[in-house]
């Protein structure tokens, strides 16, 4: 293991905690006590493999071959007060119109109703950023008031050189928007950006000051 590798297990001690909480398929399932921040992201974009890597547990988040087929929030607890919440994946082509209403009606609510969350992690993948789904969940973050993150996924399959090319591209895209969000490249294989993400979400969870 090298430096880096090191330093950012020893940086995500604390998320190491999480423990599966409650699957909500209704808004009045929600916990409704403490603070917690939500990752969200297009289907097979890395969302699942970037909690795992956060949390340093590789069965924390379930993936599936299928995408779209978790229609759940589902809450991880880290203690008595803080969660990190996995959102549903979005963009996904094969699944009916009715299901794809009762998504965005469950992250409407989510969204609005939830006085909990501190702020959404949004994921993309760095090779094809901003889709119009991503768009979506960026313009509900800036309508909402709520601090949005973006984690460029999957940095390893792509060169350096490119990856910044990713990152600088999608922050002027971002602020020609108007939308003020934080980005950043992340590899859940290589731990690239680990601890910049830790950061962001003791940041959010007011771990600095507890």
């Amino acid at each position: 293991m090298n430096k880096a590798a090191k330093q950012a297990t020893a940086d995500n001690r604390f998320y190491r905690q999480a423990q599966f909480l409650i699957s909500a398929g209704k808004a009045k399932q929600f916990p409704v006590t403490g603070m917690e921040v939500a990752f969200a992201g297009r289907s097979n974009a890395g969302k699942s493999s970037a909690i795992n890597t956060l949390c340093d547990n590789k069965g924390l988040a379930r993936t599936s071959k299928t995408p779209g087929r978790t229609r759940l929030v589902n809450f991880f607890e880290l203690d008595d007060q803080r969660r990190i919440v996995d959102l549903p994946g979005y963009g996904f082509a094969k699944v009916p119109v009715a299901m794809k209403q009762e998504w965005e009606k469950l992250m409407t609510q989510y969204l609005s109703e939830q006085h909990a969350l501190k702020g959404l992690v949004v994921i993309m993948d760095i090779r094809h950023p901003l889709n119009d789904y991503d768009w979506q969940m960026i313009e509900w973050c800036h309508h909402y008031q709520l601090p949005a993150h973006v984690l460029l996924t999957k940095a390893d399959k792509i060169k350096r050189g490119a990856q910044q090319n990713s990152k600088l591209k999608t922050q002027k895209l971002l602020k020609e928007a108007g939308i003020d969000a934080s980005v950043q490249i992340f590899s859940a294989l290589k731990k690239t950006g680990l601890d910049e993400l830790v950061s962001k979400l003791d940041c959010w969870l007011e771990l600095n000051n507890a």
